[in-house]
């Protein structure tokens, strides 16, 4: 009998290998799965490629540098929403408006 599957899965998933002369590459991607009774949402970004050559086998991880720059802008906005929030009340408790 198959397992019944979660609402939210995430999975590591190997796309077709390539192969040029005596190397092979395969893309790996991760995958973020939500299934609701009424839809679902399917979320794919590539995380590694697999560089094989000489029997030896490589990772090499790809970097996303868009994601690196919007966690970083988001990380300055919170640290600087929380800077106004605590100026604010230190005005408010001195009683300067």
């Amino acid at each position: 009998m198959a397992q019944p599957e979660g609402i939210i899965r995430w999975q590591t998933l190997s796309g077709e290998p390539i192969t040029v002369g005596d190397v092979t590459i395969t893309p790996q991607s991760q995958a973020l799965i939500i299934r609701l009774p009424f839809g679902g949402l399917v979320w794919n970004r590539p995380v590694a490629v697999l560089v094989e050559h000489g029997g030896q086998t490589r990772r090499m991880p790809i970097i996303d540098i868009t994601r690196v720059v919007q966690l970083g802008l988001l990380g300055l906005n919170l640290a600087f929403a929380i800077f106004l929030v605590l100026s604010t009340r230190r005005k408010t408790k001195r009683g300067v408006k």
